[in-house]
């Protein structure tokens, strides 16, 4: 049995769950890294458990949610995502273009770290922040020059650079490669 399957084991164990091969394999492909949706999830878990649905990926990752061991991302217009970095108060880095998602830590300060203006009453005990951009593969081949610039005009969407080869973007490659 290798580091990373012991310690997901305790980790089951440690939250009440049982132990099953499903179980194992989600929560694998889960701290393999990056933020993976069910569908990335599920392509890496069938290998390691022969077949599992994604109906069972689901199950067991609401399962993984409620227990804590994993955490559950919804950046708005993209599709949910999961994560094993749990416990801490970080933010999210999300490529508007390959949707490229890459944590960093909290702001500023202590959690919940960012308090508002108001609290209403609530007791505050976290801030989710999601940060909005390029990243810098995408960066290289858009140009974000004003598509009509004149004095005090907002930007204009991003266009496609010309000079610039393009690339898919990387989570299309990724999907790719993982069908191989």
């Amino acid at each position: 049995m290798s580091a990373p399957e012991s310690i997901d084991l305790k980790d089951l164990r440690a939250a009440g769950l049982r132990v099953t091969a499903p179980r194992l394999a989600v929560l694998g492909a889960v701290r393999e890294g990056g933020h993976p949706t069910v569908e990335e999830i599920a392509l890496i878990a069938r290998p390691r458990v022969g077949a599992v649905s994604t109906q069972a990926v689901y199950d067991v990752l609401h399962a993984l949610t409620g227990a804590g061991i994993v955490r559950r991302i919804e950046p708005a217009g993209s599709a949910v995502r999961f994560e094993s970095r749990v416990g801490d108060n970080h933010h999210h880095l999300i490529c508007r273009s390959c949707a490229t998602v890459i944590d960093v830590d909290c702001a500023v300060g202590h959690a919940p770290c960012l308090v508002p203006s108001a609290d209403s009453g609530f007791t505050i005990d976290e801030a989710e922040v999601v940060y909005w951009g390029l990243c810098p593969a995408c960066a290289s081949t858009i140009d974000t020059a004003p598509v009509n610039p004149s004095p005090g005009s907002k930007p204009g969407p991003p266009r496609v650079n010309p000079n610039v080869e393009q690339d898919e973007p990387r989570a299309r490659q990724k999907e790719e490669t993982a069908d191989d």
